[in-house]
């Protein structure tokens, strides 16, 4: 591994910024402080002027592989998502095969390894009947379990409710949630079937996939978890009435139940949806200004402990088709630091907070091993942002395989000039170096 010296950078880290140095070795952090210009040095990285951050861990992505590789695979997406100044992601298990077995998870491990340009870790995919399976799942080596209470893409729903309980009962790992309830859309779906016909606009969609579809599932995992003093973590928070579920005043060391923001629903609203159309069809879906800006507050408040994106590419093809056709979720990972960095010239949330929860927090819900902070002996995940060059999204610009963004025609403010992943530099103006590939995290967990 090359010896790399970031020089005179404004380094942005547990809870402060402050102008200086950090040199890695060996992959890892080894001196962050002033001036480290004595040295042995391969590689030297100017940082003068720039903002340094520890990579963010994006705890929720689709990369799509396999069996769906048309809309994007494990190397597109990572490559994106370097590019985005994401160094660490979990992925989903709702692809083809579903990785609900043992084998088809270290199958996966076995792809990303050969493909992948960031770290990454994947989720164990729970079922209404593979609990003796989940239970066999290594703390060390997996992120958590994916319930899936509403149906998305690849339909992995676990409906039944003997099975969701014996699933919160009986699992020590961490239980992630994609929390609406089924009966409520399909009944809020054949009320707007019988209103408009096949010819549904997409207005309608956070009005089907409803507040109340929501509020209901959240609120069950959440009782759930009380119930049986369970980790639970509710991904993509949509309303502003979810937010009120969670707790503010624990440390979140010791936080059970903790919930997550995704860039989509912190950004746009429902009234984006005459404008973007299927482009921002998410499940759950984005919602009013004022869930937006509940959302937001929840981030800021510590109701909402982690930013992530629900990464989830489909083609254009697929995007252009009727509201009832057209699949929900969109390519985020490029774009994520840059629009919360664009929030940020908006005033609307400090680089400190943004490190917090991309970087901090997601390390210390999932206890990462050594990741996560600029520190020495920590694994060297690096991201070095220009917050004034300004440059516009565009079909030409987009890294994903789909060749779409919901960000097309927006102008970011900031831009990412170099990511560096375990130690190699991966990513440098526009450039990749993709010799060495990313790393499987490792988790240290207290059971």
């Amino acid at each position: 591994m090359k010896k790399i010296l970031i020089r005179g950078a404004n380094i942005v880290n547990e809870g402060k910024i402050m102008r200086g140095d950090v040199y890695i070795k060996e992959g890892i952090f080894f001196a962050v402080g002033g001036n480290l210009s004595e040295y042995e040095v391969d590689v030297e990285i100017d940082g003068e002027g720039k903002y340094l951050f520890p990579g963010l861990i994006d705890d929720q992505v689709h990369f799509r592989e396999p069996g769906l590789t048309h809309k994007g695979d494990i190397y597109t997406e990572s490559k994106a998502a370097v590019a985005g100044g994401i160094t660490s992601y979990m992925e989903m298990p709702n692809t083809q095969p579903q990785t609900t077995t043992l084998a088809l998870l270290e199958e996966k491990y076995s792809m990303a390894a050969e493909k992948s340009l960031a770290n990454f870790s994947f989720y164990f995919g729970a079922t209404n009947d593979n609990l003796e399976e989940l239970l066999q799942v290594d703390p060390a080596n997996v992120c958590g379990i994916k319930v899936f209470q509403g149906s998305s893409t690849g339909n992995m729903l676990v409906d039944n409710p003997e099975s969701l309980e014996s699933i919160f009962r009986e699992c020590k790992l961490l239980i992630a949630t994609h929390s609406e309830n089924d009966q409520i859309i399909k009944a809020n779906l054949e009320k707007y079937k019988d209103e408009f016909g096949d010819d549904i606009p997409v207005s309608c969609h956070p009005k089907i996939r409803s507040e109340e579809a929501c509020y209901d599932a959240s609120k069950k995992v959440v009782d759930l978890a009380r119930m049986y003093g369970s980790k639970l973590h509710v991904l993509h928070i949509s309303t502003a009435k979810e937010v009120m579920l969670f707790d503010e005043d624990l440390p979140l060391e010791t936080k059970r139940i903790t919930a997550e923001a995704c860039v989509h629903h912190l950004w746009f609203s429902d009234a984006d949806y005459e404008e973007k159309g299927n482009f921002i069809k998410w499940n759950p879906a984005v919602k009013t200004a004022a869930d937006r800006d509940a959302i937001l507050k929840g981030v800021l408040e510590g109701k909402i402990d982690i930013i992530a994106t629900d990464h989830a590419p489909h083609t254009l093809e697929e995007k252009s088709e009727s509201y009832l056709k057209a699949p929900s979720g969109g390519p985020l990972v490029q774009h994520s630091l840059v629009a919360l960095l664009e929030m940020y010239h908006q005033n609307k949330i400090r680089l400190e907070e943004i490190v917090q929860k991309t970087s901090h927090n997601p390390a210390i819900l999932f206890e990462i091993e050594k990741r996560g902070y600029i520190r020495p002996g920590y694994h060297a995940d690096l991201v070095l942002v220009d917050l004034d060059d300004p440059w516009e999204v565009s079909r030409e610009n987009v890294l994903s395989k789909c060749g779409w963004s919901p960000f097309e025609g927006q102008t970011f403010q900031s831009k990412v000039t170099h990511t560096i992943v375990s130690g190699h530099l991966a990513y440098e103006n526009g450039t990749f170096h993709e010799e060495v590939k990313g790393s499987r995290l490792k988790f240290e967990r207290k059971m």
